[in-house]
């Protein structure tokens, strides 16, 4: 695999942001949604900025006929996400006690960004997979949200412990998401983000266009 910039680089704190004003809107009715985040999020995880969402729409018509997004969860509020961290940085902590804080930070956000940073918390991320028409999951090679753990790995988007077609399905999904301008979180095959700071970084983008953002009470 080539190197991965974990979200816990300070290159990608470094990226300055230019908030852009863009609101947080809806995606139901524009995509298909599931509501496995529900109780967590209690439907905040419906939005997203409006130029993510707009992406979105462009990269599932470019998909093969049959197959179209299924979309698990856009924003996510700033407290979710610091307690996401928090939870899964205290489970690293128990596995592995004699760790330094540094490297627990840089472990964790494999699989939960920084709070200060998190592309999800300003609306720019989303964590989606595919289906066929009848709308029934994909094989990609692991449960969404798997952790690199219980997964040995195989939730790394390059990962060579999988399958050939669920390799297929992830190059189908990375083609489309890629071709509309979003950037992918190595680390999570099922994470892509536009406007943020990682994809300022992956991109070469001089800033990012958004920063943490909270949703309006009325919009849930």
């Amino acid at each position: 695999m080539n190197e991965i910039i974990l979200m816990s680089d300070a290159k990608v704190a470094a990226v300055p942001v230019e908030e852009c004003g863009e609101r947080l809107v809806e995606v139901r009715g524009a995509l298909l949604t599931d509501d496995r985040k529900q109780q967590d999020s209690g439907g905040a995880q419906f939005h997203l900025r409006e130029g993510v969402l707009d992406r979105l729409l462009d990269a599932q018509a470019q998909l093969p006929d049959g197959l179209r997004l299924l979309f698990i969860e856009g924003y996510r509020p700033p407290a979710l996400q610091r307690r996401y961290f928090e939870g899964y940085s205290a489970e690293l902590r128990a596995r592995h006690p004699d760790w330094p804080a540094d490297r627990l930070r840089s472990a964790a956000s494999r699989y939960v960004s920084p709070p200060e940073i998190a592309p999800h918390s300003a609306g720019a991320a989303v964590d989606l997979t595919l289906v066929d028409v009848d709308g029934h999951e994909l094989d990609l090679g692991t449960a969404m949200n798997a952790n690199p753990e219980d997964s040995a790995g195989a939730c790394y988007t390059q990962a060579d412990n999988i399958g050939a077609e669920a390799r297929a399905h992830r190059e189908t999904l990375g083609k489309a998401l890629s071709g509309a301008g979003l950037v992918n979180y190595p680390t999570e095959w099922w994470h892509w983000s536009y406007g943020d700071r990682y994809w300022a970084l992956t991109t070469g983008a001089p800033t990012a266009l958004y920063g943490p953002a909270e949703l309006d009470a009325g919009s849930s």
